[in-house]
């Protein structure tokens, strides 16, 4: 099941166990992975060409919308990002823990290239 084409959305207190998460990744046919994200400084704005979520299972941070607003995340959260879906993960000060899935299996930096925002399909839309 593809996502809804449109702008990334975190939706607050999600979830609070692993098996929640696990019943919406089939839920939404994607294949999970864990994402361990020690410190680092923010990305700049971009863009995946393939759906993702991450569930967020430790530690909190920050995303930027197309906007480029802030988005707080902490633990239960679910970040959902269509396809391109123009956003930033934010400066990471503890480690983040993140149960992600995408909808092909594979290694999921390899999967998820960084695409510049001008070239999205959602670009100033």
């Amino acid at each position: 099941m593809a996502l809804e084409p449109g702008p990334m959305q975190v939706i607050k207190n999600f979830h609070s166990t692993k098996d929640e998460v696990l019943d919406d990744i089939k839920k939404l046919d994607l294949w999970p992975t864990v994402y361990v994200s020690e410190r680092m400084e923010e990305l700049p704005p971009h863009w995946h060409d393939l759906d993702n979520c991450g569930y967020v299972m430790e530690g909190s941070s920050y995303v930027l919308n197309e906007k480029g607003e802030r988005v707080q995340l902490s633990a239960g959260d679910k970040l959902q990002i269509p396809a391109g879906a123009i956003h930033a993960e934010g400066k990471v000060e503890e480690r983040m823990v993140y149960i992600v899935g995408i909808p092909v299996a594979g290694n999921l930096l390899e999967k998820l290239s960084l695409l510049p925002p001008e070239e999205s399909p959602l670009y100033g839309k």
